[in-house]
């Protein structure tokens, strides 16, 4: 069992209230789980309308599949918010 673990930290510059980025974040999570079925949510920093992080995993038989679906779930947010991605951690757990 391969468990893909990945913290995203993007910057929104045009967001400029919580209500907004929960719009935001909620759009990103709904798209990610209908598409790819991974548990994703935000994680860190709650309170600052600018800055969305966001951890998801997914679980897999293989290092090579798990470490595929990472790509694609991390391409997949890039081609479908406006936000800069300004870090990324990844870690692949294999049991």
């Amino acid at each position: 069992m391969v468990i893909g673990a990945v913290k995203i930290k993007i910057h929104t510059p045009w967001v400029h209230s919580l209500k907004e980025k929960r719009m935001v974040v909620k759009s990103i999570c709904s798209k990610v789980q209908n598409k790819f079925n991974v548990s994703i949510a935000e994680i860190e920093e709650q309170d600052i309308h600018q800055i969305i992080v966001l951890g998801f995993a997914c679980v897999s038989g293989a290092v090579t599949h798990a470490d595929s679906t990472v790509d694609h779930i991390l391409n997949f947010i890039e081609g479908n918010t406006e936000g800069e991605i300004i870090n990324i951690e990844r870690e692949l757990i294999q049991d």
